[in-house]
């Protein structure tokens, strides 16, 4: 029975784990020296466009600005290597749970019906570098995840997603 119990336990933990996770994915010109670029700004039409609610979008930048500091990127709205720009999408899942309990037994089975439904909102984040003189995609970084509507917990997990999705950029 321990061994059993045990085993519930890492299952829960295990489901938690991938509902909190965020999974990434990358794509870039092999051709490019990424160690060429110095500089970047990002794409207010780009930036614009992304649904997302105002404060979700300067948390973002916020992170970006952080991480494309420490991979050795500087900010230069004048005169940029690379373009950042943001897009975002949405994916509402909802899950509706049923169950019944026996109650008793009196002139027949009573039975408590009970449906409780909720929903979680998986987000995906992309992050396009584009080269400013060609006007060319260079690198596009992708994640997926769940963010939690709570505000106080929204900005780190923002700042992880981010940081997750920038670990794939070529230049170490």
């Amino acid at each position: 029975m321990k061994n059993s119990n045990k085993l519930l336990v890492l299952l829960i933990s295990l489901t938690y784990l991938s509902c909190s996770s965020v999974r990434v994915s990358s794509d870039y010109n092999s051709e490019i020296n990424f160690s060429s670029y110095k500089t970047y700004a990002f794409s207010k039409k780009g930036i614009d466009k992304a649904q997302i609610n105002e404060l979700d979008k300067k948390r973002i930048l916020k992170a970006l600005e952080i991480e494309l500091s420490s991979l050795g990127l500087r900010k230069n709205s004048i005169d940029p290597d690379v373009v950042v720009s943001i897009f975002t999408a949405a994916n509402e899942e909802i899950s509706i749970n049923n169950s019944y309990n026996h109650i008793g037994y009196s002139y027949g089975p009573w039975y408590d019906f009970n449906y409780s439904n909720y929903s979680t909102t998986q987000g995906t984040l992309f992050i396009d570098i584009i080269d400013y003189k060609k006007n060319e995609l260079v690198w596009q970084g992708i994640g997926k995840g769940y963010i939690s509507e709570d505000s106080s917990k929204k900005e780190e997990q923002i700042k992880s997603f981010v940081n997750k999705i920038l670990l794939q950029y070529p230049v170490k």
